[in-house]
């Protein structure tokens, strides 16, 4: 690439238009840089040196607009810090110019949408994110976005009720409104919100989240899911988690500690959660259940 084509991408915080870049360069001379990849097409007529992230998306759209985008849906959840679905299309309200869906791009028609700014961006509003993209999803992935939202401290539960209230009528905020009791700041994975729900839906009583079991020599081993009256406590296992000999051994020690302590620790993997849920709940109920016989037993000794 030309040093003044490189200059003028330096000068648009590394993005550039067509009409921009054809003061410096041919057509061809374009095209040729766009195959050999020493430039990339970021949106119609808008250019960077490498794909950018979602800021710099973002702001290749504004380029592109003329104008300010205003994220929403999961680009509005990523920039809050919520996403938990990993989204990769860059998601924006109707700007109300010509601009329509396309590869890597989804316009929304929404009305009432409550609209703040973000680290400089405008965003539909955390909690109105939240609801809306929960709504979109399966139960347990939308328990999962809403326990994100509340855990980024970007919304409180008053505020998802509101927004709840606010898209009355609109496809799946039924669903979404009935999760809202058990939405809880303190799930820290998407896949403990999913292990979450499947005591929920086969009324188990609810655990404590994030619990801190102590030992007599000041030990302390912090676990996912608790039931301190029957010291049973619930911990999910991600593939991540044990990805290297030394994350294993940690795990298993901490294990061991608890157990050695007098608590029952029950391993969840993702089978147990979406394939064998039924088997999951009877397992965490048949130890909450030996804890509360033996107990009795206790007593009545």
């Amino acid at each position: 690439m030309n040093a003044a084509a490189a200059e003028i991408l330096d000068r648009g915080g590394g993005i550039a238009t067509t009409a921009q870049l054809l003061t410096v360069m041919t057509r061809q001379q374009l095209d040729v840089q766009v195959r050999k990849g020493g430039l990339v097409r970021v949106w119609y007529g808008v250019y960077a040196r490498a794909m950018p992230d979602l800021r710099g998306r973002l702001a290749a759209l504004d380029v592109f607009m003329g104008r300010s985008a205003v994220a929403s849906m999961g680009t509005a959840a990523a920039l809050y810090g919520f996403d938990t679905e990993n989204t990769t299309a860059v998601h924006v309200l109707d700007p109300g110019v010509r601009l329509r869906s396309a590869k890597g791009l989804v316009v929304h028609q929404r009305t009432g949408a409550p609209v703040q700014l973000v680290a400089g961006r405008k965003a539909t509003a955390p909690a109105w994110t939240a609801v809306e993209v929960a709504r979109q999803l399966s139960r347990p992935r939308a328990l999962a976005t809403l326990d994100a939202a509340l855990h980024s401290r970007w919304c409180t539960p008053a505020e998802l009720e509101q927004a709840v209230r606010g898209q009355r009528g609109r496809r799946g905020v039924a669903s979404v409104r009935e999760l809202l009791p058990y939405a809880d700041a303190r799930s820290e994975s998407a896949m403990e919100s999913e292990a979450r729900l499947v005591m929920i839906d086969h009324r188990l009583p609810l655990p404590e989240l994030q619990f801190t079991i102590s030992s007599p020599s000041g030990q302390r081993w912090r676990v996912d899911f608790a039931w301190p009256n029957a010291r049973v406590a619930a911990e999910y296992e991600s593939v991540e988690w044990h990805a290297g000999r030394a994350e294993m051994l940690r795990d298993k020690t901490r294990f061991a500690g608890v157990q050695e302590v007098g608590w029952t620790m029950v391993p969840i993997v993702i089978d147990d959660v979406r394939r064998r849920p039924d088997r999951l709940a009877q397992r965490i109920l048949s130890h909450l259940e030996r804890r509360a016989d033996a107990q009795s037993h206790e007593i009545a000794l």
